[in-house]
């Protein structure tokens, strides 16, 4: 597995929004994204940046998926830290069921 964290470039909030309707869609549409969320500011109300845990074994495939990400296209990230990962302890429950 893969965990991709973006950081959002500063004052980037509307550009954020104009991209995010395409953004979730193309993480929804990749059935190897395990679970997905923003970085969010302490008072949780400003969205920050990205968290994904992709499921795969080749980091060229974790490069590709960020680099197609409607996010990236849009220039949103200011970095863009891709890990290899292994699963250990717990599982996450989906919070939108």
């Amino acid at each position: 597995m893969y965990v991709i964290m973006a950081i959002d470039k500063p004052d980037s909030k509307n550009l954020r929004l104009d991209n995010r309707n395409e953004h979730v869609g193309y993480v929804l549409a990749n059935d190897k994204v395990k679970t997905a969320g923003p970085f969010v500011s302490d008072d949780g109300a400003t969205m920050q940046g990205t968290l994904l845990l992709l499921d795969t074994d080749e980091r060229a495939e974790a490069e590709a998926f960020v680099e197609n990400d409607p996010y990236n296209k849009a220039g949103l990230f200011e970095t863009v830290e891709i890990r290899r990962w292994n699963h250990l302890i717990g599982g996450l429950a989906d919070p939108n069921k």
